[in-house]
Parts: structure tokens; sequence; C-alpha cells
């Protein structure tokens, strides 16, 4: 009877290493994910301070050619004014 106890407790510690091996494999995979998302959620974070200094950058463009349309609309202005338009 040793003999048979013996052999289900090598059993069960057989399994129970398996599953130990399986649970390690799994916690791994998990990990992994877990870098990967943290990685990509970087670099988005990355591309959009990126996009959002280009959209200041054209705002800041806009803003010049908007001030110089009304600099130059001024000016057509008074030169009508002075044709008597």
């Amino acid at each position: 009877m040793k003999n048979n106890q013996n052999n289900a407790n090598q059993n069960n510690e057989s399994q129970a290493a398996q599953l130990a091996v399986i649970a390690g494999l799994i916690t791994t995979l998990g990990d992994g994910l877990a870098t990967v998302a943290a990685a990509l959620a970087i670099q988005e974070a990355q591309q959009s301070l990126q996009d959002d200094s280009k959209s200041s950058i054209d705002q800041q463009n806009l803003q010049r050619q908007i001030d110089d349309l009304s600099r130059e609309i001024k000016q057509i202005k008074k030169l009508l004014k002075n044709k008597g338009f």
C-alpha cells in the first residue's frame, strides 16, 4: 500500500509541478502583453504631443496670415479713400 501512496503522491507532485509551469507561462505571457500595451500607450502619447505641436505651429501660421491680410486690407482701404472711392 505504501507503494500505491508513494505513486499517488508522486503523480500529484508531478501534476502540481506541471500546473506551476503552465501558470508561470501564462503569467509571463500576460506580463509580455502588458509591456507591449504600455509601449503602445507611450507611443500614442508621443504622437499626440507631436500632433499638438504641429497643430500649434499651423495655428500660429494661420494667425500670421490673417494678420498680414488684415494689414493689406487696411492699406487698400486707405489707398481707395485717398483716390476718392
